[in-house]
This record gives C-alpha cells, sequence and structure tokens, in this order.
C-alpha cells in the first residue's frame, strides 16, 4: 500500500511536531483513515520529502514528525509557463489538475475577448485559491515535491507584454509548426493555449507581435481543456522527462 502524501506549506524539520490545520486534520483522518502512528510523506513545495509518523491529539486534531529527510527531485528540466484562455465548468479545473501532472512550471489563466466567464476581483481571488488548491492536490498523487504556480488571472494584453521566455509557442489548429521542426529548448518554453471559440483577429496579431510561433498538433481541432494536455505530453516527451 503507497504511503499517503500531504502538502503542508510550513517550515518542516526533523524530530519537530508540525500540527496540521483543520482541513489537513481532517483529510488524514476522516478521508484516509489513518490512526495514531500511521506513516506519511509529507513535502512543503520547496524540494525534497519527509518520512514522518501521524500523531493525534482529540477528534479533529493532530500532527506530524518528521524522521527523515529525501532530497529526491521529480520536476522535469524542461521549465513550462502555460497560458490558458479562462473556461467554462469544470474544463478549467481539468487543465489544472492534468498540466500539473504534466510538470507544468506555472499557470496563467487568461482573460480573452471570446471568454465567457467574467470574475469580479472577489471571485478571481476566489477562483485562484481553488485552482491552486487542485494543482496542490494534483502534487500529492503526482508526487511532485515542487507546487507550480498559480498566477492571478489577467488580460491577454497584459501578459504578452510582461511574459518572456527561450522559446514562446502559441497553439494554433489553423497551421504551424511541428514540434519536430522547432530547436530544442534547454531552459524553457511559454506555451499559449486559448478559450472555447478561440483568439479573435486582433489577439492573434498581438500574439504574432509578441514572438509567438504557431504550433499545430495535428489535422484536428482539440478542444481548450485537450489541446494543452496534448501539447504539454509532446514537449515532455521531446524535451522533458516522458520517455
Amino acid at each position: 500500500m503507497r504511503i499517503p502524501r500531504l502538502y503542508v506549506n510550513r517550515q518542516l524539520g526533523i524530530g519537530v511536531a508540525t500540527n496540521l490545520d483543520d482541513q489537513e486534520a481532517r483529510y488524514m483522518r476522516s478521508v484516509l483513515r489513518l490512526k495514531e502512528g500511521d506513516p506519511v510523506v509529507v513535502f512543503n513545495g520547496l524540494g525534497g520529502e519527509y518520512q514522518a509518523l501521524l500523531q493525534t491529539s482529540g477528534k479533529n486534531s493532530a500532527s506530524v514528525v518528521p524522521s527523515e529527510f529525501d532530497v529526491i527531485n521529480r520536476e522535469s528540466p524542461l521549465k513550462v509557463h502555460l497560458g490558458i484562455g479562462i473556461s467554462r465548468g469544470e474544463r478549467m479545473d481539468i487543465v489544472m489538475q492534468k498540466a500539473t501532472e504534466l510538470g507544468v512550471t506555472e499557470i496563467t489563466p487568461l482573460f480573452t475577448q471570446r471568454c465567457e466567464v467574467k470574475l469580479n476581483a472577489g471571485r478571481a481571488v476566489k477562483k485562484t485559491q481553488h485552482w491552486q488548491q487542485i494543482v496542490v492536490s494534483a502534487c500529492q498523487q503526482s508526487q511532485r515535491n515542487r507546487v507550480p504556480t498559480v498566477h492571478r488571472a489577467v488580460d491577454l494584453s497584459d501578459w504578452l507584454a510582461t511574459t518572456g521566455g527561450e522559446l514562446k509557442l502559441v497553439l494554433d489548429h489553423r497551421g504551424g509548426l511541428g514540434v519536430k521542426d522547432l530547436a530544442p529548448s534547454a531552459v524553457g518554453v511559454v506555451l499559449l493555449v486559448g478559450p472555447e471559440g478561440g483568439f479573435d483577429s486582433a489577439e492573434i496579431s498581438a500574439v504574432t507581435d509578441a514572438d509567438f510561433v504557431s504550433l499545430s498538433l495535428g489535422p484536428r481541432v482539440l478542444r481548450t481543456e485537450t489541446a494543452p494536455i496534448a501539447a504539454l505530453s509532446i514537449l515532455q516527451a521531446r524535451w522533458g522527462d516522458l520517455l
């Protein structure tokens, strides 16, 4: 049986008991059904992970006591910053989860002309927190020890003006280069994926002016939640750590 993993956004130290918050304790005890003395793996996103034991004190209180540190690194050598047009419903959640499993480093949700999701300041903060929690859960499941950054949602134009990278790619179903036609990237890739309905003509011009290279994944049109998953898989197989 695989030992459960838990992300703890706090300083960890060998032999030092770290109290879990209510949500973490409830997950350990009520969801995973762990008991006093059961082994867990904990990580804080700074690299490596700790072997630890669960301590309980009261019905809804618990702590973890790390006993050993493992410097193991499961990060891809390819750093990918994904800019993704915000989609409706669970589609965005799927992108956050699967992109994390596929090794993405950063994710920026983007407002575009054809984006049907409208968020005021308060809802935007809550959405960012929601997406970050999905990313954390995906790290726990996929055994990543570093947590990708989910940036606050911004307008496409603002993101284009501030985002740099060695290789900037935009998915384009109308045609473009294939991954085999691109030079290997030793540092990182910026990957831009449009919303449902794609970019309008003005946005396409802005993306081109920002030195993005059109990337084609083949003859079929992929949905907005499928396209980034396919692209990340191909990029990681080409330059990352998918064998």
